[in-house]
């Protein structure tokens, strides 16, 4: 709802909202746009005379301000419907749908159709790493959405994607899900026939090269290109669309593959989106982005330099040596292929699960046993206690604690630990230096995350907008610029967190294949702890992540530590990349007494 006000507000309606709470980053994005939120709902929220109220999927016909609206002849409206009519109707609208891969596939494909010059607009239930938000109104043609197949409002029981008037369509899978409203697959089945048959005969439907995909787009009107990732040594034929052939793994946890499209080699592409689902989605959104004319070339250097979405895998610290990351799978599938892909992105280290069964469809029994053969494979797993099992009828109820014992007794290693606090004990001692701990929820497991690194210590975290003005005023203690470090440059940063704050910083900004490490500071008091090395080594381990070549810096006094420390080298600032020189670090140290150094990755 959040992202539906912000596009709104940017395409200029006077727009305002209630919620019984609002948090950041959402509240800091409404209030950057001037968008009033009343806290708690009532009927004198509506008193500034909206002509249209938009309501949320989880409000009932007995809410508050619906009741409000109907007694004074306010039109009632869905976001989904508002999206459709208000955004949508002058534009080329992009639709992804699919039990999996959503998120991921919207975003990369709108980065691609940013990086390519079109400024799309954004709709996405997720955050896009780089973008920072959700949304984006953008003034190009075309627009690109999530399309979500659960349904709309009280008063609309249709799948949202049914609103979305796809022009150009992705589906990237077909599963059961929603049980909460999806009485059988087949209803399943039919939501996502009615979506494809929206398409217009000159449109263009991406399916995957799957038989529930095929069956839910047989009726199409339109062009229907499949994709499909092949096995190992298997060539492309003229069987599917689109392939990618020949996937590796890189050392620096990435994969490399080639793609075939149209009948013709599209050259070898690289994406921090690591296993064989994701490189599914990243081929979807290939295709849809060279339909819409985007060079091969830029779509190239696009898919590399992709950040990711929050939620999705995403590093939310390292500490101790033990990288913790967070994942939105809830489904045994999403799991199942999440598990698989960490394992190949962190080769021979050990992965922990930690698990909240929190979504309508994972508090259900439905996928019992499928969730056993997903968690399998984890080295490790703590399962968590049903979140609000109240809401599910006794008898429907998912069992965590069976899904620890059937684990156990299949050979996975398994606790079930029904309260957080001893979930973070249990994690904190188990992990060891080079582990890697998954947390899997649909919700905030409580905050499990930040007590997890916190419980281990001195954690080094990615920023957020939150806490910049603490990075400022450290770096002001050390008398270094903060020019570089304003609300909207937080992606760029890491930092080192103990039991009083913000102890020392990095920045990395990456451009392209290189990146720029500035910025590092460790407060006063703290000097020779350690935090130096530590920041400067999690900046260089998240340069190889993000698919960088090269790491340029500039130093006045520390030359000597960062060429035996990490290896960088001293190289003459005429050999600096055009985009590396053009930046504030370098612009602003001209003085011939800063040395610049690169390390190549």
């Amino acid at each position: 709802m959040g992202a539906v006000a912000g596009l709104l507000a940017a395409a200029g309606h006077e727009v305002r909202g209630s919620d019984t709470a609002v948090y950041p980053p959402m509240s800091e994005q409404l209030a950057t746009l001037g968008i009033p939120v009343f806290e708690g709902f009532a009927a004198a929220n509506l008193d500034w005379g909206p002509e249209i109220v938009v309501v949320g999927n989880v409000n009932s016909r007995d809410h508050v301000e619906v009741v409000a609206a109907q007694a004074r002849g306010i039109t009632l409206t869905s976001f989904p419907a508002v999206l459709g009519e208000q955004l949508l109707a002058d534009r080329h609208s992009i639709v992804v749908a699919g039990t999996h891969g959503k998120t991921t596939t919207t975003s990369l494909l709108a980065h691609i159709l940013l990086e390519g010059g079109r400024d799309p607009g954004l709709f996405v239930g997720g955050v896009p790493i780089a973008l920072g938000q959700g949304w984006h109104l953008g003034k190009g043609t075309d627009f690109v959405v999530e399309g979500d197949e659960y349904d709309t409002a009280f008063f609309d029981k249709g799948s949202k994607f049914l609103h979305y008037r796809p022009r150009t369509a992705i589906v990237t899978s077909v599963e059961l899900d929603h049980v909460d409203i999806f009485p059988s697959f087949d209803a399943v089945r039919d939501a996502f026939r009615k979506f494809v048959a929206l398409v217009p005969d000159n449109g263009l439907v991406v399916a995957c090269d799957d038989p529930e995909v095929a069956a839910a787009t047989a009726g199409a009107r339109c062009r229907v290109e499949t994709y499909a990732v092949l096995d190992d040594n298997a060539e492309p034929s003229g069987a599917t669309t689109w392939t990618a052939h020949n996937l590796e793994y890189l050392k620096s946890g990435r994969v490399s593959f080639d793609v075939h499209g149209r009948g013709e080699p599209l050259g070898r592409f690289e994406t921090l989106l690591v296993g064989r689902h994701n490189v599914g989605n990243v081929v979807a959104a290939i295709a849809v982005a060279f339909d819409r004319g985007v060079q091969v070339e830029i779509i190239r250097r696009a898919v590399a330099s992709f950040a990711g979405v929050r939620r999705r895998q995403e590093l939310r610290g390292i500490a101790g040596g033990v990288w913790v990351l967070d994942d939105y799978a809830h489904h045994p599938t999403a799991v199942r292929e999440t598990l698989k892909a960490l394992h190949r992105r962190f080769p021979k280290r050990r992965l922990i699960a930690a698990y909240e069964p929190r979504s309508a469809t994972s508090r259900r029994r439905t996928f019992q046993q499928e969730f056993v053969a997903a968690f399998a494979h984890a080295d490790e797993v703590v399962v968590g206690r049903l979140y609000d099992p109240n809401k599910i009828p006794k008898e429907e109820r998912f069992d965590p604690e069976r899904l620890a014992l059937d684990l156990h007794r299949g050979g996975t290693k398994a606790t079930y630990l029904p309260e957080v606090d001893a979930i973070v004990k249990h994690l904190a001692a188990a992990a060891a230096p080079g582990d890697v701990v998954v947390v899997l929820s649909s919700g905030s497991f409580d905050g499990l995350h930040d007590r997890l690194l916190d419980a281990i210590g001195d954690p080094v975290v990615p920023a957020r907008r939150a806490d910049m003005p603490a990075i400022r005023a450290l770096l002001g203690t050390v008398n270094m610029p903060a020019d570089d470090a304003g609300d909207d440059q937080a992606g760029n940063f890491f930092y080192v967190r103990n039991e009083h704050g913000v102890a020392g910083v990095v920045a990395l900004p990456v451009l392209g294949e290189d990146a720029i490490l500035h910025s590092l500071a460790v407060a006063t008091p703290l000097r020779g702890t350690g935090y130096g090395w530590m920041l400067a080594d999690v900046a260089v381990q998240w340069a190889r992540q993000r698919g960088c070549r090269r790491i340029y810096l500039l130093t006045q006094f520390a030359s000597d530590f960062f060429a035996a420390k990490l290896g960088f080298r001293v190289v003459d600032r005429s050999t600096v990349s055009p985009a590396v020189a053009d930046t504030t670090t370098f612009r602003s140290s001209t003085d011939s007494k800063f040395v610049a150094m690169r390390l190549d990755l």
